[in-house]
C-alpha cells in the first residue's frame, strides 16, 4: 500500500529538480561572466593600466557581483574587477566618485547609490582598468 504522502511528495521532488535545473540554465546564460564575455566579444585585451582619464570616460556599466565597465570616447571598454566590494554591485545603483585628481586610479574607492530611495548601498575598491580594444 502506497503511503498518502508519497504522490504529492514525489511531484514536488520532481517539480523542484526540474525549476532547480532551470535556473541553473538560466544563471548560467545570464551569468555576470557571460555578461562580460558578450560585452567583450571581438576584442582584444591589452595590458592593465591603473588609471583612467575622467574627462574621457564616456559610460559606465554594473555588472552584477562581478565588475564595472568603463567606456572611453575612443571605444574602447575598460574591465574593472575591483579588489574589494565587488559583491555589493549590483544593476540599476549608480557609481558615484570623489577623485581630487583628475584621474579614476586602481586606488580609488567608489560609492555605489540607490538614486530612487536616495541612500548609499556600499562601495567598492577600484582594482586595475584592463582595456579592451576593437580589432
Amino acid at each position: 500500500m502506497r503511503h498518502p504522502l508519497f504522490i504529492p511528495i514525489a511531484a514536488a521532488s520532481i517539480l523542484a529538480m526540474g525549476l532547480a535545473g532551470a535556473a541553473q540554465a538560466s544563471s548560467r546564460a545570464g551569468s555576470p561572466e557571460a555578461e562580460i564575455g558578450k560585452a567583450l566579444a571581438g576584442r582584444i585585451a591589452g595590458k592593465p593600466v591603473d588609471c583612467l582619464d575622467l574627462n574621457r570616460i564616456r559610460s559606465s556599466r554594473i555588472i552584477d557581483r562581478t565588475a564595472i565597465l568603463y567606456e572611453t570616447d575612443d571605444g574602447t571598454l575598460y574591465l574593472n574587477r575591483p579588489a574589494s566590494g565587488a559583491d555589493q554591485l549590483r544593476r540599476g545603483l549608480t557609481l558615484v566618485t570623489d577623485t581630487h585628481t583628475p584621474q579614476l586610479c586602481s586606488v580609488d574607492t567608489v560609492r555605489l547609490v540607490d538614486l530612487p530611495g536616495h541612500f548609499e548601498s556600499g562601495w567598492v575598491g577600484l582594482g586595475k582598468f584592463v582595456p579592451y580594444a576593437r580589432r
